[in-house]
């Protein structure tokens, strides 16, 4: 029932279990989960395979063998390492920012100072030559995606989104994915296409926090045993988020806003000591940031340093605003909302355009379209100045301002394609430029008149429909900074209007083109207080901050009429199933059972005969199985759930294989296995059952499941609301929920005063934190577990005295 509704756009994993009959053996090889998964790639028309992290503790009896060996020196010493793995996360991701920014800025440096040098004696010399070095650095971008790390293209932050909202997508958080991203972030963005770093910059801080996560990378020998120390799905999402945070900390160097784009943005999941964590990330890395700017400073690192730690400081610019000012404002946000909105569905239709016919004709089709736009936004940056009539330089005297600047310099005025020295070409000021100096043009103070709106019109068209086209193609491709480039150019317009209509001398044109930016950032992305946020630091105004909510409020709202934000969007579009932060307004209105009605679970008994277990797995592709068991009056008990990956490890290592139907006890059982052996590494498709190999004699045997399994997992009656399960799925970061029917027994009830425990003295006993709430003390029978086919299921979630 719930896969009908998908059709309509949901397109979201519903994971509830169905209901387990009480007097017969289920039947049927197919879950929920499988079809909502198959539902959303087929709607989203590509095959990319995603697969449900176990974010969900297995307390099993290794888990709690392992548990019970840990002291509290264990613990110290693990929350130590936590805080070591988020500082070498901020040294790393900030080192790599540094390194694609130097070579993003030196490349893009020598390029026009090489393009200037030659214009002076001919103008199709230097077309020739600035077309030939964007092409170049494209084609390596391109190339390195397509022949090594296909993960790589695009952003990144749709799959980064995905796996911390709990769906893990093949290869995004490899090794060769993290080099794919930097080197091709560095041949795209110095290549002149229209997009940007930043994105790919939050991919490589997620893949730099996995790969310390798991100790390395295994494939490319680079790996350490010191490292392994978080190996759990838990663990790395937390080491994910920090890196995601340290990723947008250190491309706009502004690490606070880092911290709200992390938890406004990406993360389905958060807690306190995790904002500890993830704020120490970011604050690493504006050091580290800001250390290799000041020494970079004095000219050792060619074109990178000289812009300062602030990437568009505007400190001095508009320093008060009007009552009248407010309504132009607010325009500003509407056009934001729409411009947005448009960019999402347009960007939506091409790429499910590219991705059904073009990109299906195979890696040199991705090569030749990438390397075709290329040529088509140099013609395009190069050729259009050339049709503008150059303007006057302002006095230079009155005003400290050096016009026209020399070639290859940093400035507002460039002089292109001029009959005389004294003009410059107000449309190559922010088109023949880097997108960060054309973006610092375009924000900064005291330059009235300096484009014309015929300039300013003919550029946002254009690289409007240039960040639409390119948008898709395979290559690292972020979209902050062409977003920022779009809404600061029509920002910049309706500043121009407002100066003229209300002859206001302390209006200034770059305050409407800040707040043009946030507009069209709010309106596609549909961010708010870690925009807000963002803004602030990068142009270091914290006036304007009341003028930047109210645009990104309006833009918002705007965007929010049409579609969906920019990443969500583009997450449906690669199948991957996100459950959104709340559930659908139908959900209230259906029960768990209805939503499972039609789906039968495949089961497995508690010792299962292995050649039976091999069927099960290769026939289906379900990724956790309930175990049974009979009761002393015949009927069929759940006593736990089993992950298809703990399976797949028990038949390739045979040793847990029995002659003896009958159950074994576990303690023999479970030192043949550290519970680091079922561990699956992160993005990754860890092994399948078609790498099991296994004889006749080994068919012929048994496997008990009850040391393996999860003996509490979480249980919803059949009545529950399908909203509740919904949330309980979400807030929980759950894979799996049982649905069972309403009558059980009751053995008691959980409490807030139940779970206020302390350790007093010794491990054996825990008391209640407040003596005023309950003068009672439990022994550590209160919290213990068994596995026991008589117990139900809800055994292990409450006190039994």
């Amino acid at each position: 029932m719930l896969s009908n509704h998908l059709s309509d756009g949901i397109g979201m994993a519903r994971v509830p279990w169905s209901q387990l009959p009480s007097s017969e053996e289920p039947e049927g090889l197919s879950t929920l989960e499988d079809e909502l998964m198959a539902a959303a790639r087929n709607l989203a028309g590509v095959g990319a395979p995603v697969e449900s992290l176990d974010y969900e503790v297995i307390e099993n009896y290794a888990y709690r063998e392992q548990q019970a060996q840990k002291g509290k020196i264990w613990f110290t010493y693990t929350i130590m390492v936590k805080w070591l793995f988020a500082l070498l996360i901020g040294i790393g991701t900030g080192l790599a920012a540094v390194f694609i920014n130097l070579a993003v800025e030196n490349f893009s440096g020598w390029k026009y100072t090489a393009t200037f040098s030659i214009i002076q004696h001919t103008y199709f010399a230097g077309y020739l030559v600035y077309v030939l070095i964007n092409l170049a650095l494209v084609f390596s971008s391109v190339f390195i995606v397509t022949h090594f790390a296909p993960a790589a293209a695009g952003s990144g932050i749709p799959e980064i989104k995905g796996y911390l909202n709990g769906v893990d997508t093949h290869g995004i958080l490899l090794f060769r994915t993290l080099v794919g991203k930097i080197f091709g972030s560095i041949g795209s963005v110095g290549g002149g296409l229209a997009l940007g770093k930043e994105g790919p910059l939050v991919h490589t801080g997620a893949c730099i926090a996995s790969l310390l996560g798991q100790g390395g990378s295994t494939k490319y020998h680079l790996n350490s045993k010191w490292l392994h120390m978080f190996e759990s799905d838990r663990d790395r999402r937390d080491l994910v988020t920090c890196g995601c945070a340290a990723g947008v900390a250190a491309a706009f160097r502004a690490p606070v806003g880092g911290v709200l784009f992390a938890l406004e943005e990406v993360t389905s999941w958060w807690r306190s000591h995790l904002m500890w964590r993830v704020f120490f990330t970011s604050a690493v890395v504006a050091v580290v940031v800001r250390s290799a700017m000041s020494w970079c400073k004095s000219g050792k690192c060619g074109h990178f340093g000289s812009g300062g730690f602030i990437i568009w400081d505007i400190s001095d610019g508009q320093e008060d605003y009007s009552f009248q000012e407010l309504l132009p404002m607010a325009i500003i946000g509407v056009i934001g909302g729409l411009l947005g909105a448009l960019f999402n569905q347009l960007t939506l239709y091409i790429t499910k355009w590219r991705r059904s016919y073009l990109h299906k004709k195979g890696s040199r089709v991705k090569i030749f379209e990438a390397c075709l736009i290329s040529v088509i936004t140099s013609t395009i940056s190069f050729g259009l100045p050339l049709l503008r009539k150059c303007s006057p330089c302002p006095d230079s005297e009155a005003n400290g301002i050096d016009c026209p600047r020399p070639p290859g310099m940093d400035g507002n005025f460039v002089n292109f394609f001029c009959s005389k020295d004294k003009e410059y070409n107000d449309l190559a000021t922010i088109f023949f430029n880097t997108q960060d100096d054309a973006i610092r043009n375009l924000f900064s103070a005291k330059t009235f008149h300096e484009y014309s709106a015929q300039s300013l019109l003919t550029f946002l068209v254009m690289f409007y429909t240039l960040a639409v086209v390119t948008f898709g193609t395979a290559v690292p491709a972020g979209q902050f900074v062409p977003g920022i480039m779009i809404g600061s150019t029509y920002g910049r317009l309706v500043g121009m209007f407002v100066v003229k209509f209300y002859k206001r001398l302390n209006v200034e044109e770059g305050t409407y083109a800040l707040l043009g930016a946030a507009s069209f950032l709010g309106g596609s992305m549909r961010m708010t207080v870690s925009l807000c946020v963002i803004m602030v630091e990068i142009t270091n105004n914290l006036k304007l901050l009341p003028l930047i909510m109210l645009v990104l409020l309006v833009s918002k709202a705007v965007g929010d009429f049409f579609n969906e934000g920019l990443y969500e969007v583009q997450a449906r579009l690669r199948g991957i199933p996100l459950l959104d932060s709340r559930p659908k307004q139908f959900m209230r209105n259906m029960t768990a059972k209805e939503a499972c009605k039609s789906q039968q679970v495949v089961c497995f008994p508690r010792v299962v005969r292995v050649g039976e277990l091999v069927s099960a797995l290769r026939n289906n592709q379900h990724n956790g199985f309930p175990v049974v068991d009979q009761g002393q009056n015949g009927e069929t008990v759940v006593i736990g759930l089993v992950l298809r990956s703990h399976l797949i490890v028990l038949l390739q290592s045979k040793v847990d294989f029995q002659s003896s139907p009958f159950p074994c006890g576990p303690r023999g059982v479970l030192n043949s296995h550290k519970l680091s052996d079922f561990v699956k590494p992160a993005s990754s498709k860890g092994k399948s059952i078609e790498d099991i190999q296994l004889s006749e004699d080994d068919l012929q045997l048994y496997l008990d499941l009850a040391p393996f399994l999860n003996p509490s997992p979480y249980v919803v009656p059949e009545d529950m609301s399908l909203a509740k399960v919904y949330n309980l799925f979400r807030q929980l970061g759950l894979r799996h929920i049982f649905v069972v029917p309403r009558p059980s027994r009751v053995l008691g009830m959980i409490t807030r005063k139940d779970l206020l425990l302390e350790e007093n003295g010794s491990s054996a006993t825990m008391e209640l934190q407040s003596s005023s709430v309950r003068g009672q003390r439990y022994n550590e029978e209160m919290l213990r577990s068994r596995i026991h086919p008589e117990s139900p299921i809800l055994d292990s979630l409450l006190i039994q005295k």
